[in-house]
């Protein structure tokens, strides 16, 4: 509608433009026409609806300006009214604070009153004690400058004493001290010596009396044959030509022989017989065996040497482990594990001063089991325990280590009681004894060895062992002569009494004894006998 009038407007004012004359209106192409007023229209309409926005917004605005300034008025307005009640409730409670501020305040104030008051009172009760104490004070030094005058006094006075004392005695103060001390000193010693005599001598008469009864017990209830075992290492021959058999061509079957035993041949001038040397006696009694069954046998050649060795090293084995069971039968002792009795069967073929080692261990359980009994101690660990207490001896040349701890140890690896462990490591006091059992296997392996016939020793060892006896004997202060008698176990030794009293020789007899015991091997026990004698001589003239 719009745009029809604006284009009856138009071709009015067209009309209008040129008065006076009635022209035609310009004839156009209706195309560029029609272009034209459409694009007028659109500006038009543009215009008339951005005037109408413009309007529209600007009354919109206008009226959204005063709804916010109505609100933010409304909002101030509140605030205001809050604000001035939330102050008046501050005051309120900023003056209730202030009053209880000043109440306590008054309150601390009353409470420093009062202890000032309170401290004010001690310092003068602190000022009274400081006078008093600085007069006591005064008061002791006095004193002490009184005492001290008269310790100089008396220290004065105890000096002239000592001076007339001394000038009276003819001797000065460390001199008098020191014949009181040599006095006192001769005196106790006199005493001890006759303590410790009277306490041996009833100890020995106690003792000597039990003691023999259970040992004469022990002795004659076991009755062990007095014939010992010695293992030989001799193998006699039929003939002397058997020697030149085993030696063989060239000396093939005796190089042969000693490289599988492993032991030394040797063939001397002695008649019909060879020796076979060898430090491992297991290794020797094999050799030995063979070395037999070959002669016997006559066919002496390198392949059967090895043959008969092997078979008689089982063999040997097999009678190890039979003595070892019947040892253990023969002592009452089960439950063995079966290494430690074939290693104890081992002993059968050991010998210590000619004393088979085997029959010893039986023997010392067998006199054990007796003492225990008589004593009232474990039958069952001192006969294990004295069974098994050489059982190192039968490996000792192999393992570094004394014989009673290589034993100990081998026997604990195999669960064996600990109590019987310690008997065996405890038989020489290489450790301390833990029971009276380990005392009684230690008396049954003295007095099996110590028997007579039990061991013997060849003459250059016996004649050695008295040499070094009366050396240990002479090297001691005072000695004036010493003998070794009854076979070394005895050695008597004469002392000057003017340098060797009563108290020191019971000490040199102890002394002797422990440093044979340390420094020497020997079988059974040796007696230190010291002796003093005075005498005294005159002339009638």
């Amino acid at each position: 509608m719009m745009i029809n009038t604006f284009f009856k407007t138009g071709a009015a004012a067209f009309q209008l433009a040129a008065p006076g004359e009635a022209r035609p209106l310009p004839v156009e192409e209706p195309g560029i026409s029609l272009v034209l007023i459409i694009s007028l229209s659109v500006i038009l309409c543009l215009a008339v609806i951005a005037a109408a926005t413009y309007f529209l917004s600007h009354y919109l605005n206008g009226k959204f300006v005063k709804a916010q300034q109505l609100d933010a008025d409304n909002i101030i307005l509140s605030s205001r009214e809050k604000a001035q009640l939330i102050e008046s409730e501050a005051k309120g409670n900023a003056i209730k604070i202030l009053k209880d501020a000043e109440t306590d305040i008054q309150k601390r104030r009353g409470e420093l009153t009062r202890e000032d008051d309170r401290l004010q009172k001690r310092r003068t009760d602190l000022d009274h004690r400081i006078e008093k104490l600085e007069q006591r004070e005064s008061n002791l030094n006095k004193r002490q400058s009184t005492l001290d005058k008269r310790m100089n006094e008396l220290e004065k006075m105890s000096t002239k004493q000592l001076e007339e004392l001394q000038k009276i005695a003819s001797m000065t103060t460390d001199e008098a001290k020191q014949v009181l001390l040599e006095k006192v000193e001769k005196e106790s010693r006199n005493d001890m010596a006759r303590i410790i005599r009277q306490i041996e001598q009833e100890a020995r008469v106690e003792g000597d009396k039990k003691a023999r009864e259970i040992i004469a017990t022990a002795i004659q209830r076991v009755a062990s044959d007095q014939v010992n075992e010695v293992t030989t290492s001799i193998v006699n021959l039929p003939g002397e030509e058997m020697k030149g058999r085993i030696v063989g061509r060239n000396g093939r079957n005796i190089r042969a022989f000693e490289q599988a035993a492993g032991v030394d041949v040797i063939v001397d001038d002695t008649p019909e017989a060879v020796m076979i040397s060898c430090f491992d006696p297991i290794r020797r009694e094999i050799a030995r065996r063979a070395l037999d069954r070959l002669i016997q046998d006559g066919r002496i050649h390198p392949a059967n040497i090895e043959k008969v060795l092997n078979d008689e090293e089982r063999e040997v084995q097999r009678l190890i482990v039979e003595a070892g069971e019947q040892a253990a039968f023969d002592a009452g002792v089960v439950g063995l594990h079966p290494e430690i009795t074939k290693m104890l069967g081992r002993l059968k073929y050991r010998t210590s001063y000619g004393q088979n080692q085997l029959a010893h261990a039986v023997e010392v359980a067998k006199l054990s089991s007796v003492i225990a009994s008589e004593l009232g101690a474990n039958v069952e660990i001192a006969r294990l325990g004295a069974l098994l207490h050489d059982l190192g001896k039968s490996m000792d040349h192999n393992t570094e280590g004394t014989h009673a701890k290589i034993g100990a140890e081998f026997a604990r690896r195999y669960g064996v009681n600990a109590k019987a462990v310690n008997i065996i490591e405890s038989h020489h006091h290489e450790v301390d004894q833990e029971s009276v059992e380990a005392v009684i296997v230690e008396a049954a392996d003295a007095i099996s060895g110590a028997r007579p016939g039990a061991r013997r020793e060849d003459l250059e060892q016996y004649i050695k062992r008295l040499h070094a006896l009366e050396e240990i004997a002479n090297s001691h202060q005072g000695v004036q002569n010493s003998f070794a008698i009854q076979a070394g176990r005895e050695i008597r030794i004469i002392v000057t009494p003017d340098e060797v009293d009563d108290l020191a020789a019971t000490y040199m007899a102890r002394d002797i004894a422990h440093q044979v015991e340390e420094t020497m091997q020997y079988p059974g026990q040796i007696k230190v006998t010291v002796i003093r004698e005075t005498r005294a001589v005159e002339y009638a003239k």
